[in-house]
């Protein structure tokens, strides 16, 4: 390569000096750069062998350097993080499906092995909006931010677990709103106990308009159901559930084209405002992408078939592990499985909270929460209307009024603007409440339609 340079170098050179006719004859002759002798002397057989040498070397450094990247990649995704010590779980998880058959261990194994692949789901999320910008960003986080949660829904779908898929969108909901959150403005409150952190009210407001009129979608269809007033019973509710999850699929559609188009202006420097540094989400001066657009692709797609894989033996598992372990099936889907689908929303928001960002944290947490209720919720019915299952927005009584109770509380904290740690211990201490009702709760659904 060098040595085709060196030609390309003299032949312009050359060029260079030919069309000069305002030089003399004779200052031309001087140079000896242009001299014939120092060319031929360039392009001698010599160099020209040196020149294949070259290039043979330089297929043998292209591969050596494609096989550093591949290693540097490795390194930074899978060894990077403590918690993908989690990972060999997952394997082991299908070898014990395989020879022993113990649903209780497999369960627990996969919930381990998932965990590390949805922190890391979120890492390669986060590289890919470097380079993709905020408004690309911004849908690539709504897409795969809760991609666990709809992959195991979708697999329990197939399964006709119905009951499972509504429990664990719902915890997804209530871990989002109150466990992280909360330990988003504990830890962001310890960090700076000095003042009071703030936040952009008018996303916080959207936000919390966006949750509760979910609570309506779910609310009418248990209402009607706990009344009897349906016009054709068993048909009335499942059509209105159907017709709700279509005009809520609508709705987020619009506010995505609100928040990333129309009103852009007021969301996406949010964090400037809020943080008073002049640091934005996907462009800050302290953060840049440590693998390449292409990396964080394959990535991304490598994590999601694996969290597939192991959702299947998950979701098998979950009945097993309820009469194995004592444990209700509510308390598994509510608590357990989000706790797992989380991970990289939790530690995300403790993180930007820690830096006084915490118009980022709310979005993770509540931006989260209205995406599952407002998009994975109905999705989830569309889903199961074309696989011929009754996915329905009922989801009984005391899930109903628990998502109710949540997003009023939230909403009064979230209505000054500010956060401390004392908000964020309490709304912690919520969610142990809610975790405590679900784990006496007997679900008078589950014979019914766990395995309809």
């Amino acid at each position: 390569m060098d040595c085709k340079l060196q030609v390309v170098g003299i032949q312009s050179q050359l060029e260079m000096g030919s069309v000069a006719v305002n030089r003399s004859v004779h200052e031309f002759q001087d140079e000896s750069l242009f001299s014939p002798e120092l060319v031929t002397q360039k392009i001698q057989p010599s160099h020209i062998a040196e020149c294949g040498s070259v290039s043979g070397g330089f297929q043998a450094g292209g591969s050596e350097r494609w096989r550093r990247d591949v290693y540097r990649s490795i390194k930074t995704v899978v060894f990077s993080n403590k918690l993908n010590l989690l990972m060999p779980f997952g394997p082991l998880a299908i070898l014990l499906h395989q020879l022993h058959g113990h649903n209780g261990w497999v369960f627990f194994l996969s919930l381990l092995g998932i965990t590390p692949l949805a922190e890391r789901l979120g890492y390669a999320t986060e590289q890919l909006a470097f380079y993709t910008g905020p408004t690309v960003g911004g849908l690539l986080n709504a897409t795969f931010g809760n991609a666990t949660e709809l992959i195991i829904a979708i697999y329990a779908l197939k399964s006709r677990m119905i009951r499972v898929v509504q429990l664990s969108l719902l915890g997804s909901i209530l871990s989002n709103m109150l466990l992280v959150l909360g330990c988003a403005f504990f830890c962001g409150g310890l960090v700076f106990y000095q003042k009071e952190q703030v936040f952009n009210k008018a996303t916080a407001i959207v936000n919390s308009g966006l949750l509760l009129m979910a609570v309506m979608g779910l609310l009418f269809p248990a209402v009607l159901h706990y009344t009897h007033t349906e016009v054709h019973y068993g048909k009335s509710e499942l059509a209105l559930s159907r017709f709700s999850s279509c005009v809520m699929l609508v709705v987020y559609a619009a506010y995505l084209f609100f928040q990333l188009r129309s009103q852009k202006d007021l969301y996406i420097p949010i964090e400037e405002e809020g943080s008073q540094n002049g640091e934005s989400t996907y462009d800050n001066d302290d953060e840049t992408p440590e693998i390449s657009k292409w990396e964080s692709v394959i990535w991304l797609g490598i994590m999601t078939a694996w969290i597939s894989i192991l959702s299947e033996y998950l979701v098998d598992a979950i009945e097993g592990a309820s009469h194995a372990w004592n444990i209700p099936i509510a308390f598994i889907g509510v608590i357990l499985l989000p706790i797992v689908g989380n991970a990289a929303e939790h530690a995300s928001a403790i993180m930007f909270a820690m830096k006084d960002k915490l118009d980022i944290s709310l979005g993770v947490a509540i931006g989260s929460s209205t995406q599952i209720s407002m998009f994975a919720i109905p999705f989830c019915v569309v889903v199961g209307w074309m696989m011929g299952q009754p996915m329905d927005l009922n989801f009984q009584l005391f899930e109903t009024a628990a998502l109710f109770i949540t997003v009023i509380v939230v909403a009064f904290f979230l209505q000054e603007g500010t956060s401390n740690y004392f908000k964020g211990l309490m709304l912690i201490l919520c969610y142990v409440i809610v975790a405590a009702s679900f784990f006496v709760h007997e679900d008078p659904m589950e014979d019914k339609q766990l395995k309809p």
